[in-house]
This record gives C-alpha cells, structure tokens and sequence, in this order.
C-alpha cells in the first residue's frame, strides 16, 4: 500500500475518498429515504382509516339522534296532546314540553312550530299561557318557559324566519310551492287523498324555502358564510398520500333517498267561542278532539346568520304547511359529538380536526393540549389526512382532518437510529481512511527520505575510510598525520556501528521482534558505562561533557536492558550534538537524579532547541522537523522514535522540555526493589 501512495498528495486522496463516500451515501440515502416514505405512508394510511373510523362512529351517533326526532309525531310538538285512544277523555303534557329540554341532541336550544298563518309556538307552553298553571306549572318555571320561548322567537325573528306581531298582519300571503302541492295532494297507502289547502303559506314559512336557496347561492359564488374561519379551499392541504375517501359520495347520495312519512294523529280541538263551550254537552266539554292525517318530511339543517343551526321539517296536515323543528347551538354540538370523541383516540396526538358547512370552515380544534381550538385557517396548514361528509340531513357538513406531526411509529424510530449510524459509521470511516492514508502517505514520503538519508549516511563515512585507507596504505602519508587519519576512521567506523544498529532494531521493532534482557543494577554502574561510551565521542565533535548524578540516584537500582539503555543515551547525545553543532556554548549536560520511586536520566544541549508545535511530533518514526537547521544536517529520523520505543520497551517514559537555552530530553524508569 505504502508504494501504491508513492504518487499521492491529500488533495488526490480527498477527491477519490469524496467519490467513495457519494457513491456510498448517495444509493444509502435513497433506499433510507424510500423505506422512510414507505414507513410514513403506512402510518398515514392507518391513521386515516382510524379518522374514517371516527368520522362513521359520529355519522353514526348523529343518525340514531336525528331518527329518533323524526319518530316525533306531529302533537309532539303541541303542549298538549291525546293520551291513547281519543275516547279515553284523557289529555297528557306532550314529551317536548319538559323543562329543562331535554334531547339526545346536544345543544338543542328548543322546539318550535309555525302553523300556516305564521304563528309561532312552542310546546313549551300551551296557546293560553295562563293554563299552563293548571298542568303543573309553578310561577317560576313559567317564567322560564316564557324567557326560553321569547328567545327562541327573537332568534328566528332576527333571522327573518318569523315576523314580529306589528308586521304579521301586514304581510300578504303568497302562493304555495309546486312541489307542496304535488305532496299534499299525493294518495297514501290507504287510498285515502290529503284535501286541497284551505290555506297559503306565509312570508315566514317562505323564509324556510329559501333557506337552503340562499345557502346554495352562496357556495356556488364561493362566499364566506358568516361566524365562519373561511373557505376549505383556504386551508391550502396538501394531499401527499391520499385521495377523498368515496364515503362522501355515499352519505351525499343517502341525502337523496329520505322519503315522506304519514302518520295519524290526535289533538284537542279548543271551542271557538266561549258560547259554544257553554253549548256543549257536559260530558262533551272536558275534550274535543280531531283526527286528521299528516304528511312528514323529513328534516333539513341550515345554518342561521345568528350562528345557531336550524333542524326543521314540513308536515302537511288537512291542506295546510306547518314547520317544525329545533334550535341548535353548534358550541355544545360539536364538543359533545365531535370533538370529545376526537380526543379519546391517538388522533388527537397528531393531527387537527376542522368542521365545515357547505365549504365553510365553521369551526376547528388541535388534540395538542395546549391550544385546544384554532381561530384561523394558517394554524391549520398541514397534509390532509381525511374529509368526509356526514350523512343527511347532516351532508352539507364535512370532517376534515388535518396532519400537524405525523408520528414515525416503532418502524420509523427503528429506521431513524439506523440511518444515524450509518451516517456516523460511513463518515467517521472515511474520516479514519483519510487520516490513515494521509500518515501512510507521509510514511511513504518519509521512508523515502530515510532510504536517501542512509544512503548519504553510509556512503559518505565509506568514501572517507576508503580514502584515508588507500593513503595509509600507499604510505602517502607521513608519521605526523597518520594519527589523524586513524582516529577519523575509527570515528567514522563507529557512526557506521551505529547506524546499523539502528537500522537494526528498527527493522526488529517493525517486525515486533523487540526482546528486552533485563537486569537489574546500579544507577552508578550504568553511568560509568555511559561516561566510557560517549566521552570520547563528545570530545571528538569539539563539545564538553558535564556529567552529573545525585548520590540517592546513583544507590538506586533500576531494571534495565544494558544494550538498550546505552543505545538510547548513545540516540540522545548524537541527536544533541548534531542539532547544538551551531551553538555558542558547545556543552553537553548528562545527568541522572531520583524523583520519589523513579530515576530520571538527562541529556541537554544549548543549541537552538525545538519549537512547540513539534515536541510530540519528534518521537514519531522517519519524522525530522521541516526547518532550515534541519535540512542542514544529516539524519535518518529513526534515532528519537527508537529511543521512545526501547524505553517503552524497559516500562520506561520519555519527554521532552525546551530550556533557554536548547532542549533537555528526560528518560525515566522505575526504582526497582529486587536485591
């Protein structure tokens, strides 16, 4: 490997590790990101169909409530009715006239009906409210039917679907619909024929008719209902996975299959006048009663200006039209019938219900706990999960659910985590291939400087032995020079000894053949076999030797190599006089002391000493300083990075400390306690 990035430099390196790392991200990101959108769709998918669950649950529960109001017959709606049969001279208080109201709708406000000459009643109280008394009713509920009643009244009044007293007999009576007078004329199943209608609906009942006109305009023309967040279409959902479940088409097309009830039924018929009462016979007074047939529509909801929902239905009774129906308040509606049914399921962890009518948002609340209802279509951007319309005479409203943080699910965590190791696995594995071949490159760019630092090394001391051999041996050389030449060659042999040893051990260490005989002795001995091995060598190159060792550390015994302990000061004091050669003080310090249970062995120069940055850096293998004193002088880049190793080798540490001036290396080992 270390050949093949002979030719390399970082930046070829990172170009090709770059191609590596997008040729693994790139197909890794596309199957996490697939798997992902498969993950999201299914629970998207499973969430929507637990909000078309919910929104069935609802549609449900409203039909059971609205058919239980069109079972009501048309006396319900009367304070007083005929209990069983009318020969029974028995009358009863008509279910609707309890008070409080009761309903299994919530929000109902009250009942109402308006006859055909326009006149509003309730059953709450009978058309003489002062026999009202008479059944029961005490001053103080009284008061209350009539505060209830009078609302009632002012609501419809208000949304022009009653006329007040002062206009009702100035208002003309106008022609009936087409379509009633098919209905009213229509055979039932007796055979029997409802009569022709002895009278015409008025403006209040026309009001009714055009309810649902007006509505309809207003939503062909896209206008904003009032008391409304605005239109669906300002929601702006986005629809990622799914289309509009084909219920709403279902429940639209139930709302065209209602059909007309008849029923039979029996109310008493007040005396006209006071003398005819008188007129009657006495077992005759208590009740009269009337038998007639009734044609029911069945209910129709609008929405009134004033906010409330209106649920009314036609009842065609002996050629008259009659209305009647509820008031609703949405408030309570929803909340009973929606929104607590929301919160109960894991859709209220994630996504927003809104409620719209005929196009119109009219109401919207989040499951987040915080801020349960919404007041604008913004907070209410998101993916649309489900809409679905309800059934009749509920079609015209729609449940829209709506995305604000769909929740990964067990899978998603799952993938999430593994798509975080991955990222962290494949870049820290780039990052750690880069870095490998960044030093493999330097190690290559260094044993090549190392095998040309040998070969200058060895080359060098052989030409001058061969040199000074050949004049000693032709006799060149007279008595007087040739001590010089001896004691150069011998110099020079020993820089050769040196050399390959280190050479040596280094190829021991590479290949983790690195044998230590340890043994145990004296500081002192080894300091007198250190001054005999360096001494000479240290005069030699023109420096001076101050060799100094404490008497607590020269009593001490430590456990070492001797070969490699000599090699190592040997490693030092070489390094130290090739870097000091330049130095004004041309002084070599080797001195050994006891620090607590170590021996501390120094040598220091006065030379220029070593820059920060690359204390730590010398002890690395082939590495030499990039400087000018460096390449100014010879070496391997072995000797440090061997010492470090033999001392390591011997449990022993090495450090560097730059002194002004010149640099002190230190070598440590521990005290030994064998005798």
């Amino acid at each position: 490997m270390r050949n093949g990035l002979t030719g390399w430099t970082r930046r070829r390196l990172a170009i090709w590790l770059g191609i590596f790392f997008l040729a693994l991200a790139i197909p890794t990101a596309i199957l996490i990101n697939q798997a992902y959108r498969q993950l999201k769709y299914e629970s998207f998918h499973q969430y929507r169909l637990l909000a078309e669950d919910l929104s069935r649950q609802i549609d449900r529960r409203l039909q059971t409530i609205v058919a239980s109001e069109s079972a009501r017959s048309f006396t319900d709606y009367a304070f007083l009715n005929v209990a069983g049969d009318p020969k029974a001279n028995f009358l009863q208080r008509s279910p609707l006239s309890a008070y409080p109201v009761h309903s299994a709708l919530p929000g109902i406000i009250g009942y109402f009906q308006i006859d055909a000459q326009g006149n509003f009643t309730t059953p709450l109280l009978p058309q003489e409210t002062t026999t009202a008394l008479a059944y029961g009713v005490n001053r103080t509920e009284l008061q209350q039917r009539e505060a209830l009643q009078t609302r009632l009244h002012h609501i419809l009044s208000e949304n022009h679907l009653v006329q007040t007293p002062d206009r009702l007999a100035a208002t003309p009576p106008s022609a009936i619909h087409d379509e009633a007078r098919k209905k009213i004329t229509r055979n039932d199943a007796s055979g029997m024929s409802s009569p022709a209608p002895a009278s015409v609906p008025l403006a209040s009942q026309q009001a009714f008719d055009q309810l649902r006109e007006t509505e309809t305009q207003a939503v062909q023309k896209q206008q904003k209902l009032p008391n409304t967040l605005g239109r669906i279409e300002d929601l702006k959902l986005k629809t990622p996975y799914a289309a509009k479940p084909a219920e709403e088409k279902a429940n639209a097309a139930k709302s065209e299959r209602r059909a007309l009830r008849k029923e039979r039924s029996v109310l008493p018929e007040a005396a006209s006048t006071a003398a005819e009462a008188d007129a009657m016979p006495k077992d005759k007074q208590d009740l009269r009663v009337h038998i007639f047939e009734s044609q029911i529509d069945a209910f129709e909801i609008s929405l009134l200006e004033s906010g409330q929902f209106v649920m009314y239905r036609k009842v065609w009774r002996d050629g008259q039209r009659y209305i009647q129906g509820a008031l609703i308040d949405p408030a309570p509606l929803f909340h009973d019938l929606i929104e607590s049914a929301f919160r109960e399921t894991a859709l209220s962890q994630m996504s927003n219900i809104a409620i719209a009518y005929r196009g119109n948002v009219f109401t919207a609340f989040s499951g987040k706990g915080a801020q349960r209802y919404l007041s604008s279509t913004e907070q209410l951007q998101g993916a649309l999960l489900a809409q679905t319309r309800l059934s009749a005479p509920w079609s015209d409203l729609e449940l829209i659910f709506s995305v604000n943080q769909l929740p990964n699910g067990p899978g998603g965590n799952v993938l999430a985590w593994v798509a975080f190791i991955l990222i962290i696995v494949l870049c820290g594995g780039v990052y750690l291939m880069y870095r490998l071949g960044v030093r493999q490159i330097e190690l290559a760019r260094q044993q090549q400087d190392f095998v040309s630092a040998v070969s200058h090394e060895l080359k060098t001391p052989l030409t001058s032995i061969r040199m000074y051999g050949e004049i000693l041996r032709e006799g060149w050389a007279d008595e007087s020079k040739k001590r010089g030449y001896y004691d150069y060659i011998f110099t020079e042999s020993e820089r050769l000894s040196r050399l390959i040893g280190n050479v040596l051990q280094l190829a021991r260490m590479t290949r983790h053949e690195l044998q230590t005989d340890l043994k145990t002795l004296r500081v002192s001995e080894l300091i007198d076999n250190i001054r005999s091995k360096v001494s000479s060598q240290i005069e030699r190159a023109g420096f001076q030797l101050d060799l100094q060792c404490d008497e607590p550390a020269q009593a001490a015994r430590i456990e070492v190599d001797v070969d490699f302990f000599t090699q190592i000061l040997i490693n030092l004091v070489d390094n130290a006089l090739k870097f000091a050669a330049r130095a004004e003080q041309k002084r070599i310090d080797i001195a050994c002391r006891r620090q607590q249970d170590r021996i501390v062995f120094s040598v220091r120069d006065y030379g220029p000493g070593i820059p920060k940055d690359q204390l730590r850096k010398v002890f690395r293998l082939f590495y030499r300083a990039n400087n000018e004193l460096t390449r100014e002088t010879v070496g391997t880049g072995i000797g440090l990075a061997l010492v470090q190793q033999l001392a390591t080798a011997m449990q022993g540490r090495v450090d560097v400390i730059n002194r002004q001036p010149g640099v002190e290396f230190q070598v440590s080992y521990p005290v030994s306690t064998k005798a």
